[in-house]
């Protein structure tokens, strides 16, 4: 067994391009992290590469879950933290597979967690500035703007509230009550962020470039930035009358 106390977990649906790359691009890392890959019945095969990879290279450190259709990014990341619970992992990632998240910055996000006592390490493309390339205008600004609404709103003060690249403790997960998780799309990013700040965990954000993809398709939409958007004043009204979990001690 290949020892580790990192998890990447890997929503796939259509990536043949890119899943081969992006597991030896993190497994190539000085730093060990194991990868879970959550298939949603990608019917290009996407799964067959991970079990050859399974079968012959990487059956020690490399997992896969295969779901029969497109579930939502929200439920594929609650299964991905169960099982990286129930396997004892101490840090658990989320990552796209496409390479808009680029794996040397993973070791920084442990690095967040590990060493400086956060509990919650955010990649964040706009605590810096706006560090995205390759993105359409439209896009860079509904995301960017999208980030400054839940500001307004909610109050919360990260930046990049709907971004994918993650490390989490595993008492954040553990604390969090994951199946009451509403949102299923990029509210699902807002939620969990919200959630873990008023516990109280500690975040830290950590500037990251962000590079859109440059193989496969992408898989937004605007209505998964809908949700987003009017899921917003919902978590605002949850923050008012929730009853959250306490902060558990260290």
């Amino acid at each position: 067994m290949n020892p580790s106390d990192s998890i990447v977990i890997i929503p796939t649906y259509n990536e043949k391009e890119n899943i081969e790359k992006i597991i030896r691009a993190v497994f190539s890392l000085e730093k060990s992290f194991h990868i879970l890959v959550i298939d949603d019945g990608s019917p290009d095969g996407t799964a067959s590469i991970v079990h050859h990879l399974m079968d012959t290279e990487f059956a020690d450190r490399l997992f896969l879950i295969e779901r029969s259709g497109k579930q939502g990014l929200g439920t594929a990341y609650i299964t991905g933290f169960k099982w990286s619970l129930s396997h004892d992992y101490d840090y658990v990632f989320e990552m796209d597979a496409d390479f808009s998240h680029d794996p040397h910055d993973l070791p920084r996000l442990y690095a967040a967690c590990h060493d400086e006592g956060n509990d919650l390490a955010i990649g964040s493309r706009y605590v810096s500035g706006v560090n995205v390339v390759n993105w359409p205008i439209g896009r860079v600004l509904m995301s960017f703007f999208a980030s400054q609404y839940v500001r307004f709103v909610t109050g919360f003060k990260v930046h990049d509230t709907t971004a994918g690249f993650v490390c989490y403790k595993r008492r954040v997960l553990q604390t969090i009550p994951l199946d009451q998780i509403r949102f299923k799309g990029y509210g699902f990013q807002i939620e969990m962020k919200y959630t873990a700040y008023k516990i109280g965990f500690k975040i830290k954000e950590v500037p990251v470039i962000f590079v859109n993809r440059r193989e496969g398709t992408s898989k937004m939409s605007g209505g998964i930035f809908g949700e987003a958007f009017f899921g917003v004043m919902r978590l605002r009204l949850d923050g008012w009358f929730r009853k959250y979990p306490p902060l558990p001690k260290e």
